[in-house]
């Protein structure tokens, strides 16, 4: 009599299971550190261009201090009395103010180095609020 033999397929076994799942692991942990890396790269080129924008601003607001200082009153400069005001932007919504008090050739003071908002702001109202009035919190 012939035998038979029956195929049987092969079994998954544990060890088999955990490998696959390690590898599954492994890939979605590099492709959340692929992620993160390339959040940092654009964080990190913001910040550079920030920074190089603000610079920017600050060595042509120097420059124009420096012309106010030798006797020259460059376009764009308010003039009161002794306080000089001027503005150069440093993006599309922040600008460097400057005012400064020039009493002699050598003799200026500093009133205000500052970079404000140039965007116009809406605040967000959607959002109720306790106003510290006596009555209910949730409308």
């Amino acid at each position: 009599m012939r035998e038979r033999h029956m195929f049987l397929p092969p079994v998954m076994g544990g060890s088999s299971i955990l490998v696959m799942f390690a590898v599954l692991c492994l890939t979605m942990f590099a492709l959340l550190g692929l992620a993160t890396a390339q959040t940092s790269a654009r964080l990190s080129q913001a910040s550079a261009d920030g920074v190089n924008a603000y610079y920017t601003a600050d060595t042509q607001a120097e420059e124009i201090l420096a012309r106010l200082r030798a006797g020259e009153i460059p376009d764009g400069v308010t003039v009161q009395a002794d306080h000089y005001t001027y503005t150069y932007p440093v993006s599309d919504t922040q600008a460097l103010e400057v005012e400064v008090q020039l009493t002699g050739v050598n003799d200026y003071t500093i009133l205000r180095w500052q970079v404000v908002s140039t965007a116009d702001w809406t605040p967000d109202n959607s959002i109720p609020v306790w106003d510290g009035e006596e009555g209910e919190l949730w409308n």
